[in-house]
């Protein structure tokens, strides 16, 4: 069973991440499922592409037992969001239940999202000792401002989408069962606009907010590598993985 379905529907690409007995948990699986997908030029026809998931849950986050695994090591998911951020055209996710860590982000890579208003988003990296890359705080920055950002990442907590979409992260919240007509709005808009137009607006979106690239950040992520093999880190995954309380030590 392939973790990531990529379908083709005349102008549509749609993207559904398959592991809906996890939670469509990232693993290097699905990872790999999304960058290729990405990564692969549009066809002649296609306008958009979109990214949904199988089951109740968008996206729970990476798989706390591979990473519990490889703490230390660099995971891959950010070649992956780097792949839907520059895709030539547009990407909508449609997001039907909780987007959460990884999923927050996924959602956050695209052009587009329109989410349940039963979903919420979040980062919960410092209740379990991690922290995002630079290119990932980078990102939320863009999207949400300071105020958010530090919202989201510092306390760490569920944010439903009525609050993400005042923050500017989302572009329609729906009932759930007006979810998929509310997406397909965007998606047949998107579709039906000149398909030049739409990918030099989209390259010239991505090339304005990288300014912050030339900011030197070498020493930010080495630290964010270092505390991932933290004490911390090792007991908030193994914690969170044990449904537990997590006994942080500092070191």
């Amino acid at each position: 069973m392939s973790l990531v379905i990529v379908e083709k529907s005349g102008p549509v690409k749609t993207v559904t991440l398959n592991r809906p007995e996890k939670r469509n948990a990232l693993n290097d699986e699905l990872l790999g499922g999304l960058l290729d997908a990405f990564s692969e030029a549009p066809g002649e026809d296609e306008r958009v592409a979109v990214i949904r998931a199988a089951g109740p849950v968008f996206c729970s986050g990476m798989d706390l037992r591979q990473r519990k695994e490889s703490l230390g090591k660099p995971a891959s998911i950010v070649d992956s969001l780097s792949a839907i951020e520059n895709y030539p055209l547009p990407v909508v996710a449609v997001v039907q239940g909780h987007a959460i860590a990884g999923g927050n982000e996924i959602a956050l890579h695209c052009d587009f999202v329109v989410a349940s208003t039963k979903a919420n988003f979040g980062m919960s990296l410092a209740q379990i000792g991690l922290a995002p890359t630079w290119f990932l705080t980078k990102k939320l920055m863009e999207v949400c401002g300071p105020v958010g950002t530090r919202e989201i990442l510092l306390l760490g907590d569920p944010v439903p989408a009525a609050r993400m979409l005042e923050l500017g992260f989302i572009a329609r919240v729906a009932a759930p069962e007006q979810l998929d007509a509310e997406a397909q709005k965007i998606i047949d808009r998107l579709a039906s606009n000149a398909p030049l137009s739409l990918k030099i607006m989209k390259k010239t979106l991505v090339r304005q907010m990288a300014f912050r690239e030339a900011t030197p950040y070498d020493d930010i992520d080495e630290e964010v590598r270092r505390i991932s093999a933290s004490e911390d880190a090792i007991e908030g995954v193994s914690a969170r993985v044990e449904k537990r309380a997590a006994e942080f030590k500092g070191r």
